[in-house]
């Protein structure tokens, strides 16, 4: 189910209370940012690509108050203590504690930006997102904060320089090298809203979805650490195609930009990892662009194949899929009503994302694929209703 206005404000409502018993005194902002599924475009923005996602409407709250000493305080109800650090320190939190690398990974990009914090925080969040579930949990939490920072300190930012400090945040200092496409979706989404993003410019736009299509996401239960996965070893062996490639296509400025004939017609210059990755990052940017041509024409059965490719591709050439999603994309798209499914961020776990129509529920698509997967697998599949929502911003 997804969250209504009155349960937002409701969680509002118990944050600021919450908020006020820890540290006695009231917020003096709230902010929320939203989770996202991307919908095409898989490692494709580091890359240089284009990307395709929604904000949905589930997401993180932070609430932000001022301190008098240069010290920040953070609590979060998805984890025990408090935290305490030094403002600005550049020192990673570890374990159990690593959470706060978030948060303040975005206090110190701020500050690196030149942008004045002159005194310590309070701060403290809730969420309706689930952790390791392919939603981006982490860029929710890091657009949150920067909205509450830049109300909290009175800095004039706009959303794309939102999204650029929160990438550098997770880049620089929680060390997860990922691209835009998780900050600017959370950034730029709207209601009803896909949100498209040329990730060598930079560039944002908003594109309308469909009417008659909705959105699933399917959990595997099994959490992924991209910080700890192949994320990285994946980056570089894109890098590394990316370096053979330009010496055959010297005006390319990014592997994404590559042609997919040329990295076939130069597969014998690739060493056969190399290659595979190149190729899914080449293709599945033409996918991106050929999913524009059928949201256009309202094509969503095209869209749904363009989907399910995805998938195919992720599985095969990029290889950071697992059983397990296999299985949720191989029966979601048995199921009546289903145009498509594919892995929804970065692999290695996570979950789904499902393109249906009404049938998929009214048919009992959702307990069918909870019941072929425990049977399957022993484990429990959670399945979301999400709808595009907006884009972070300030609450009050």
């Amino acid at each position: 189910m997804t969250e209504s206005k009155q349960e937002a404000t409701s969680r509002i409502s118990e944050l600021r209370t919450r908020f006020a018993e820890h540290f006695g005194d009231s917020p003096e902002f709230v902010a929320y940012a939203p989770g996202r599924i991307e919908i095409l475009g898989n490692h494709v923005d580091y890359n240089g690509g284009s990307v395709l996602g929604a904000a949905i409407d589930r997401g993180i709250h932070v609430a932000v108050s001022k301190r008098s000493e240069p010290k920040c305080h953070l609590i979060s109800d998805a984890f025990d203590g408090e935290i305490e650090v030094k403002l600005g320190t550049d020192e990673r939190q570890t374990d159990n504690r690593s959470w706060a690398n978030y948060p303040l990974g975005v206090a110190h990009q701020l500050i690196q930006a030149g942008h004045s914090i002159e005194s310590g925080f309070n701060w403290a969040a809730t969420s309706t997102l689930p952790l390791g579930m392919g939603l981006s949990s982490s860029a929710a939490l890091e657009l949150s904060t920067a909205y509450a920072l830049a109300s909290l300190y009175e800095i004039p930012i706009e959303p794309g320089e939102m999204a650029r400090i929160c990438r550098a945040a997770e880049n620089d200092f929680v060390g997860m090298p990922c691209g835009i496409l998780d900050q600017g979706v959370s950034a730029f989404g709207g209601n009803d809203q896909l949100v498209h993003i040329d990730c060598f410019k930079e560039d944002y736009r908003q594109v309308e979805m469909p009417a008659g299509c909705q959105f699933w996401i399917i959990d595997s239960g099994c959490k992924h650490s991209l910080v700890d996965s192949h994320y990285a070893d994946r980056r570089n062996e894109c890098m590394a195609a990316f370096d053979c490639l330009k010496t055959f296509v010297p005006d390319a400025a990014c592997l994404a930009a590559i042609d997919p004939k040329s990295v076939r017609e130069h597969q014998s210059s690739l060493d056969e990892i190399p290659f595979k990755r190149a190729l899914h990052v080449t293709e599945e940017n033409a996918r991106v662009n050929s999913a524009l041509a059928a949201l256009a024409d309202g094509d969503l059965d095209l869209l749904g194949k363009l989907l399910t490719a995805s998938h195919q591709s992720s599985r095969d050439l990029f290889e950071n899929s697992i059983p397990e999603l296999d299985f949720l994309v191989d029966t979601a798209i048995s199921l009546p009503g289903v145009f498509g499914a594919r892995l929804t961020g970065g692999g290695f776990g996570g979950a789904i994302v499902a393109m249906t129509n009404e049938r998929f529920e009214s048919e009992n698509g959702p307990s069918i694929i909870v019941q072929k997967y425990q049977e399957a697998f022993g484990k429990e599949a959670k399945v979301l209703a999400c709808r595009a929502g907006d884009g972070a911003r300030v609450c009050q």
